[in-house]
């Protein structure tokens, strides 16, 4: 085997890349919200700081190289990166995709706000009121939540889920044209989002039945959405409109909220 011939190792490390800034822009986020506890861990701060993100480098760095050697051999697209490290002219319109992108995750942070105000409303404490963070903190972590999260959830998750299935199934023709298994690994996928959320909620508030389901249901909302772009778009394409879900509701709601 040719070990320059396994991936594509030019997408692998531009991907890769983006995944160790983003995981850098995080920090402030994670401080804020999880300063306390940090702070319990008998070796100084910027010492553990560096370890968590040389151990998120290396866990994306196993994540997104399965997810690229597995999305080839499904038919999964990344049609902006790979045309511009590959130094090819993007023969299709950039526009559209990222119109769609953009108007779906917006609508997406919108459909997330309203769904846990009606919630609130049924006695269930909004999370958003937990959460307090300079929107500036809000704005870098939105790019952790566009890049990282759709890199473990779209590009490996949603990924081997599809490959498994196929597996199991003996799914023939073109995998990703079956509905079935596509959407099972959206859905799927788009729970395990949901259930991901939960260890830092619980840094929050109390988990209860409640909060799980609100959690399901919130983040399963974007997961679909995500899955779907993925599917139809590329990871790119999810991206964006998770980066523009994430920025609606760390970015425009708490400005609003301030103004108001």
């Amino acid at each position: 085997m040719n070990i320059k011939t396994i991936v594509n190792w030019k997408l692998y490390f531009t991907i890769l890349s983006a995944s160790i800034i983003s995981i850098l822009a995080i920090i402030p986020f994670i401080l804020n919200i999880q300063g306390e506890l940090l702070n319990d861990v008998p070796m100084p701060l910027p010492l553990t700081m560096l370890i968590i993100v040389a151990q998120s480098a290396l866990l994306f760095a196993i994540l997104i190289f399965i997810g690229l050697k597995l999305s080839t051999k499904l038919g999964f697209q990344i049609p902006i990166v790979e045309k511009l490290v590959a130094k090819e002219k993007i023969d299709f319109n950039v526009k559209p995709l990222i119109k769609i992108s953009v108007i779906l995750g917006s609508l997406t942070g919108v459909a997330i706000i309203l769904f846990d105000l009606i919630l609130s409303r049924v006695g269930l404490e909004s999370i958003f009121k937990e959460i307090s963070v300079p929107i500036w903190q809000g704005f870098l972590a939105s790019f952790y939540g566009g890049i990282n999260e759709e890199i473990v959830m779209r590009l490996f998750f949603m990924t081997f889920i599809v490959w498994l299935l196929t597996k199991i199934i003996g799914s023939k023709g073109k995998i990703i044209e079956n509905n079935l298994i596509v959407w099972t690994a959206i859905i799927v996928a788009a729970l395990l989002f949901g259930i991901g959320h939960l260890p830092i909620t619980s840094e929050l508030v109390t988990i209860t039945p409640l909060i799980i389901f609100r959690a399901l249901l919130l983040n399963g909302i974007a997961g679909i959405v995500f899955g779907w772009l993925y599917w139809k778009k590329g990871l790119e394409s999810a991206m964006i409109a998770h980066f523009s879900a994430d920025i609606i509701i760390y970015v425009c709601l708490p400005f609003i909220l301030m103004v108001l």
